[in-house]
């Protein structure tokens, strides 16, 4: 038989079993929380934007510098503000990605990117501040191509694509009112279906030309009566469109570049009035009311004013009055 403990002899105590005095200490002690530290967390992230800002210092080009700082300082603002998980993150990677594969020398998905976020409209808001009565810019699309074929006062731009045939005039003048010969008209649109040329697979030239103003500053030609079209939304821009609920349609247009010696050169559309996207919404944010014109609807038999033979095809006519705003009216 085992000696007795003497009592009080700690040393000599029977040993507890295992589990009820540790059950019974922690049942006793609160259990401790992480203690989140907002202060020190916004410090280090701020750190890191000060580092990464500083990192630039070198850079030998003082507005190169000036916009990579305010990116990485809007970057990380916007990361910070919306807590971005490495799963958001890792998904804006390979969005990218998707719309760099994407993109050829007919296709510029990083353009479409811009235009449905609102970027190339804001773009051109600073680069095109008002001056006086100037025509107003809006966006250049991702479907201009250098090298159109000239055409004569009175030409035809369609050169085969489907749709209304559509006789616009007007004339190039700078703030004054006075004419400006020789300048040069760039313009370009979709087919009836929707379909700008470079979308083809038959590599054809259609829906876009130059000209240039006569002597009085004059200019006409035919082309297609506008009608609304989808952007391009098999890709990456698409998918995020559909994501968010939103349309890809745009609002029946015909885009203008128009430029002259000593003028700022203006990109811009006009607009079909009555159409109804421009109540339900243009998908790149193009729409200004200064630029919607009436398309005048002219039964068949009217006669053309150029003499032309319609044979029994409606036909519109619209008028557009460019006013370009002088060299320098903007930051360049």
């Amino acid at each position: 038989m085992p000696a007795p403990v003497p009592a009080g002899d700690p040393a000599r105590q029977p040993a507890p079993q295992p589990g009820r005095h540790s059950v019974r200490q922690s049942a006793q002690e609160p259990v401790r929380q992480p203690v989140r530290q907002p202060a020190l967390q916004a410090a280090r992230e701020q750190e890191l934007v000060d580092r990464v800002v500083a990192a630039f210092d070198p850079c030998p080009d003082p507005r190169l510098a000036e916009l990579m700082c305010s990116l990485v300082r809007h970057l990380h603002a916007f990361i910070r503000d919306v807590r971005l998980t490495e799963a958001e993150w890792e998904a804006a990677i390979r969005f990218l990605t998707e719309a760099g594969h994407i993109t050829d020398d007919r296709r510029q998905e990083f353009i479409l990117l811009s235009d449905v976020l609102g970027a190339s409209m804001q773009t051109i808001a600073v680069n095109n501040e008002a001056y006086g009565n100037a025509t107003e810019a809006t966006v250049f699309g991702p479907f201009f191509v250098e090298d159109a074929p000239r055409i004569a006062l009175g030409g035809d731009i369609a050169g085969g694509a489907a749709g209304e045939p559509c006789w616009i005039e007007g004339t190039v003048t700078d703030t004054d009112g006075v004419p400006l010969p020789g300048a040069r008209i760039e313009v370009w649109e979709a087919d009836a279906d929707g379909y700008y040329d470079v979308q083809y697979t038959d590599g054809r030239v259609a829906g876009r030309a130059h000209l240039f103003s006569d002597d009085e500053g004059a200019y006409r030609f035919w082309g297609l009566t506008p009608t609304p079209y989808p952007i391009p939304h098999d890709g990456p821009v698409g998918a995020l469109l559909d994501a968010v609920g939103r349309s890809p349609m745009r609002a029946a247009h015909l885009h203008f570049m128009v430029s002259a010696p000593g003028h700022r050169t203006l990109v811009t559309h006009i607009f079909v009035e009555g159409d109804p996207q421009l109540e339900a919404g243009d998908s790149v944010f193009g729409v200004k009311d200064s630029l919607i014109r009436r398309f005048a609807p002219q039964a068949p038999g009217t006669p053309a004013p150029d003499g032309r033979d319609l044979g029994d095809q409606a036909w519109s006519r619209a008028r557009f009055d460019i006013v370009l705003a002088p060299q320098g009216a903007s930051r360049e």
